[in-house]
Order: C-alpha cells, then sequence, then structure tokens
C-alpha cells in the first residue's frame, strides 16, 4: 500500500501545479466530467486486455486504473484510506450478501 499512499500524496501535490507541465493539473484542470470519462476509458482498456492482451498490457492498463481512479477521489476530497476502510469493512462477507445487502 505504500505505492499507492505515495501515488495519492503525488497527485495531491500536482493538483495545483501549472497545467501545463502537469498531467494530473490538466486533467483537474478541465474538470470531473473528463477525469471521469478517462477513469472509464483506461477500464475499458484495461477489459480489452484481459481478454486479448499480454500479460504486460493487462498489468499496465491496471496501473491506469489505479492511478485515474486516485485522480478522480482526490478531486472528489476522498482519501484513498476512506476506500480501503470500506473493502476492510466487506472483509469476510460474501460478495452475494454484500451485494444484496445495497438492493435492500
Amino acid at each position: 500500500m505504500d505505492t499507492l499512499s505515495r501515488l495519492e500524496q503525488t497527485v495531491a501535490a500536482r493538483r495545483s501545479a501549472d497545467p501545463s507541465s502537469s498531467y494530473v493539473a490538466q486533467l483537474n484542470h478541465r474538470g470531473l466530467p473528463v477525469m471521469a470519462r478517462k477513469l472509464g476509458e483506461e477500464a475499458v482498456e484495461t477489459i480489452t486486455a484481459a481478454l486479448a492482451g499480454s500479460r504486460e498490457e493487462l498489468v499496465g492498463e491496471a496501473a491506469d486504473v489505479l492511478f485515474h481512479l486516485i485522480v478522480l477521489l482526490g478531486a472528489k476530497e476522498i482519501p484513498l484510506a476512506e476506500v480501503l476502510a470500506e473493502l476492510d469493512r466487506r472483509e469476510g462477507i460474501s460478495g452475494l450478501d454484500e451485494k444484496a445487502s445495497r438492493a435492500e
């Protein structure tokens, strides 16, 4: 988790940088819809790599998804720790049971 924590800190530090010098700043400058769309694009690319790509392609696309998710979470002021806490809360609960509890 140290890698993701460092990435979250780097993304936070670059959020307000000059958009001409930082991809994170560019995404934040362009707004939430662009960030969300980019995360969706990366998710689709990850699916494509899982179905038809190499192991290396899948690893690269998975890294892109995590990066863009952290950018989006940061823009919404949601710390990664909050997402991890939700995963911790779900630990030991059947995925089927957890999904059914959300439908209630």
